[in-house]
């Protein structure tokens, strides 16, 4: 498995690197528009054993100009909610944590509107800007930025890598897995559950495809499960052909990997079908445009993230609490999470630092990060030693956070570690 990885990444257009990016896009379209009340925990005061997270360690003296990149203003994909979090995890460490070594934490803000030249010119700008480090708060164009922030020696940190140039760069640093922890995590579960062949219904396009082949099959192959790839057209209004020649083969379960209308036109399917076959999907079929069509139908599907600001862990309750105080007219549901992700799992990493902040001082710091707290992670640390995903340098964690949906809400939220597939495939 590790070598079909290497060869995708290093190909003159990874597939591995499209694949990231498709399904940035998917997670991002389906996601935008969560609503906290169907997906979230309580929205109460700050409860107190959060106290000791508020300890007014307030930062002062000259700040420190960090780059935020975001997408917004796209024709068809818009997330101010991204850089909302992301400056609500800004304010309240400069309130609380006092910001980076002691100084504030000053965003220099450029948003992509996910068109290749703004992201380029968002990249240009950290650059002429001359930003001590990069934090992303959502894009899938890491591979039109990536390499004009890293040759300037600026360090580029994200939660989610979702571009090749994110997962393989030097000078990258990604505070999760991406795709491949996704479909790695997925392969581990099915492997726990005991699953042997498993049908995975992907959205029609090359690199989605093309993905779910070159990362899927082979972590698949890994665990001993079959994998079997089933296109479906965007915007499909009723996949039941498709569904129902797949589940004659009679599948231990199925996997959906693409955006709402994807989801919702194979659930709705699967629902009519075979209501029995157990579900895995990633986070744009917990839309609420799926939930409103598919309704009980979503009902024990496992979800695959990589945040969790839904439980009541500390993590996931901190989540809250912060938007809460720095962002209360921002949705914390849906994709906000990985904003605050992003910009705090800086913040922590970068604990330890003192005297000087700069480009080189914070990627030696980052090379050092070891067992950081990820933000919303539901209790998952991050280590940036190259070694957390084979042929993902940039990765300083593969486990992923999974939780079964009922009634819209997402309950037992656990962690899942595909480390063990990992080992087996070096």
């Amino acid at each position: 498995m590790i070598e079909s990885v290497r060869r995708a990444l290093s190909s003159p257009r990874p597939r591995a690197s499209i694949a990231l990016a498709a399904v940035a896009a998917l997670l991002l379209a389906g996601c935008a528009k969560e609503d906290d009340a169907d997906t979230q925990g309580s929205t109460n005061d700050t409860p107190a054993a959060l106290a000791s997270a508020f300890p007014g360690k307030k930062a002062s003296g000259t700040p420190v100009k960090i780059g935020l990149i975001t997408n917004e203003g796209g024709a068809s994909i818009s997330q101010p909610e991204t850089r909302e979090a992301a400056d609500a995890a800004r304010r309240y460490a400069n309130d609380n944590l006092g910001g980076i070594a002691g100084r504030p934490i000053e965003y220099v803000i450029c948003k992509t509107k996910e068109e290749p030249a703004t992201a380029r010119d968002c990249a240009n700008q950290m650059v002429e800007q001359k930003v001590a480090a990069v934090v992303l708060a959502s894009s899938g164009l890491g591979d039109s930025m990536v390499p004009i922030v890293t040759r300037a020696g600026i360090p580029w940190t994200t939660a989610l890598a979702t571009s090749g140039a994110e997962g393989t760069s030097t000078l990258a640093y990604s505070w999760t897995g991406g795709f491949p922890a996704s479909m790695t995590s997925m392969a581990e579960y099915a492997k726990k559950q005991g699953y042997k062949n498993v049908v995975a219904f992907v959205i029609d396009v090359p690199s989605a495809v093309g993905g779910a082949q070159s990362i899927g099959k082979p972590v698949f192959d890994k665990a001993g499960i079959g994998l079997r790839i089933v296109k479906i057209a965007a915007g499909t209004p009723d996949a039941s052909p498709q569904v129902s020649a797949a589940l004659q083969s009679k599948p231990d379960a199925v996997a959906i990997i693409g955006e709402s209308t994807v989801c919702t036109s194979v659930l709705q399917a699967i629902a009519t079908l075979d209501g029995s076959t157990p579900r895995m999907i990633l986070q744009p079929c917990t839309a609420p445009a799926v939930v409103d069509a598919v309704g009980t139908g979503l009902d024990g599907a496992q979800v695959f993230s990589s945040f969790d600001g839904a439980s009541d862990h500390p993590e996931a309750q901190l989540y809250r609490a912060v938007m809460k105080r720095y962002s209360p007219d921002t949705p914390s549901g849906g994709y906000a999470a990985i904003g605050y992700q992003g910009a705090l799992g800086l913040v922590r990493a970068l604990k330890g630092l003192t005297g000087e902040v700069t480009p080189k001082t914070i990627s030696k710091a980052l090379d050092s990060a070891k067992d950081v707290a990820l933000p919303a992670g539901h209790g998952t640390t991050f280590t940036c030693d190259s070694k957390a995903v084979p042929d993902l340098k940039a990765a300083c964690s593969a486990k992923e956070v999974t939780a079964t949906l009922n009634g819209g809400k997402l309950e037992k939220v656990q962690v899942i570690d595909p480390a063990p597939l990992f080992e087996q495939a070096g």
